[in-house]
């Protein structure tokens, strides 16, 4: 490639970026995850679009998995763990025996009524039998669910492509044969090495990066997206699920009170945003849209058991345990969101060599397409519907962390949004635990020093200082008067993250 093709080579690719992400701006204010606009920019770019030719399944499912493992070790690392905690068996059968469930119907409504054979049929059953990581932390983004819903969301779609994944490879084996057994003891060794493996990896990042006085605070979130790649990578090479190994050990990082969090957050995000961006671009031209108009109804009919039948019979069979109520029932079984992971793993059974599986890439991307646009935009209008969302809800306070360590202390910062009620709260209305103190505000430009009476006003920069002990109960302190004023406590509101 010579210079001048690398200035041009760039200057699309930025092109790409760019317009992808003014496009997220209009599909988040209109419901639709991100991720549709960009498989729509990699059509328009393919071979009946710009022209240009890619049908290489090996380096798309190359590509698409190390895409994936970023996404969810982001994934991982804005997971609050006091979100999840009590949600963890739950969420661990929806996304084991959901994903049984959830195959076995599926594969039988693709047998029955669209003909498959019954290894193209169990293939495309494990393909769309799991809900996908990145259009449900992109809809949780942006949707405020109860806790209990969005964890339970969060959670599945961070485990479930582990089983999933192992499933399609079994069935990607040709000829196929089904040993039971076989398939338990794969899944067994599978997940739970990949487990213990993400929980060693994040466990020794959480004891080892407090420790290491690096030169620049821009390295703390390499160094953590980093280990959660570690995760993936030795869970792979161990024969081990590298999904649930990146995912765990994102989420383990995430909640060891590591300095610059709020940072590496960021950072992740960024990254889990450019992973995929480069993914569904890439997978949308992987498609030829001209071949694409055969596959519509087969797409439909295989999509409406997969929405109708196979979803909702996976949650209410792995969830008859736990009492959920109705209403909540019914939101996660109609979030199942599916995007990327079938699509890059509709590149599986391809490049194991299956006889008709090239057939599977193209209903795949169909269903998805269509799905996205019917569940998407009515996510938050059924969310209101089932009265899991109320009607107004105001920002959360966004606060800093940066370690102090001469003084073992810890400064936050933070600013007051429009909505909080610490507009016209006092210092000393605060009650902050002691030894915690506001060091600085910063309002309309001016710095000054406050005193117990000085009164907070929105918009206000806040600096405050406190020791590593008392940051939580700090941050639980100011979440409560954020949110209901300086009798917060009287009203019930302790400031849970």
């Amino acid at each position: 490639m010579s210079l001048q093709q690398l200035y041009v080579t760039l200057l699309a690719g930025t092109g790409v970026l760019l317009g992808s992400i003014v496009a997220t701006r209009l599909a988040s204010r209109i419901g639709l995850p991100a991720l549709l606009v960009f498989l729509v920019f990699g059509v328009v770019l393919g071979e009946d679009g710009l022209g240009i030719e890619f049908d290489d399944a090996q380096l798309a499912q190359n590509l698409g998995t190390a895409a994936l493992a970023i996404i969810l070790v982001e994934g991982g690392l804005t997971t609050n763990w006091s979100d999840v905690r009590r949600l963890l068996s739950p969420a661990g059968t929806l996304a084991t025996a959901g994903v049984g469930v959830s195959t076995a119907i599926t594969a039988t409504g693709a047998h029955f009524l669209v003909g498959l054979n019954w290894q193209l049929a169990l293939l495309l059953g494990a393909i769309v039998s799991s809900t996908d990581a990145a259009a449900v932390f992109s809809i949780l983004r942006v949707l405020p669910l109860p806790k209990r819903v969005a964890g339970l969301l969060e959670a599945e779609s961070g485990f479930n492509d582990a089983p999933t994944v192992i499933l399609v490879l079994l069935f990607s084996i040709t000829p196929l044969q089904i040993a039971p057994g076989e398939i338990a003891l794969t899944l067994l060794y599978q997940l739970a090495a990949g487990v213990a493996i993400g929980l060693a990896l994040g466990w020794l990042g959480a004891a080892g990066l407090p420790r290491l006085a690096l030169p620049a605070s821009g390295l703390y979130p390499l160094a953590t997206v980093g280990l959660g790649i570690a995760a993936f990578a030795a869970a792979g090479a161990a024969q081990a699920s590298g999904f649930i190994a990146a995912y765990l050990a994102g989420m383990v990082l995430a909640n060891a009170g590591l300095p610059h969090r709020s940072a590496t957050r960021s950072f992740a995000e960024g990254l889990g945003w450019l992973a995929q961006i480069g993914l569904f671009v890439l997978l949308g031209l992987l498609v030829t849209p001209s071949e694409l108009g055969r596959e519509i109804l087969p797409a439909l009919v295989v999509g409406l058991v997969l929405l109708l039948l196979a979803r909702p019979l996976s949650v209410v069979v792995s969830l008859a345990g736990f009492r959920l109520p109705w209403r909540e029932h019914a939101f996660l079984s109609w979030a199942g969101l599916r995007g990327a992971v079938p699509i890059v793993l509709a590149t599986f059974p391809v490049v194991a060599g299956v006889p008709g599986s090239d057939r599977l890439v193209d209903l795949v991307f169909v269903l998805v397409m269509i799905f996205t646009l019917l569940q998407g935009p009515s996510l938050r209008p059924l969310a209101r519907r089932l009265r899991l969302i109320p009607a107004e809800t105001t920002r959360e306070i966004q606060i800093e962390v940066a370690p102090l360590d001469v003084l073992d202390a810890e400064l936050l910062t933070f600013t007051i949004p429009s909505d909080s009620q610490l507009h016209n709260v006092s210092i000393t209305e605060l009650r902050l635990p002691d030894p915690s103190v506001i060091t600085l505000i910063i309002r309309q430009r001016r710095t000054f020093v406050p005193d117990p009476e000085t009164w907070l006003e929105v918009g206000d920069e806040l600096l405050l200082v406190t020791i590593p002990a008392q940051r939580e109960t700090t941050e639980r302190r100011l979440r409560a008067v954020s949110r209901r004023g300086p009798l917060a406590h009287w009203r019930g509101e302790y400031g849970s993250p």
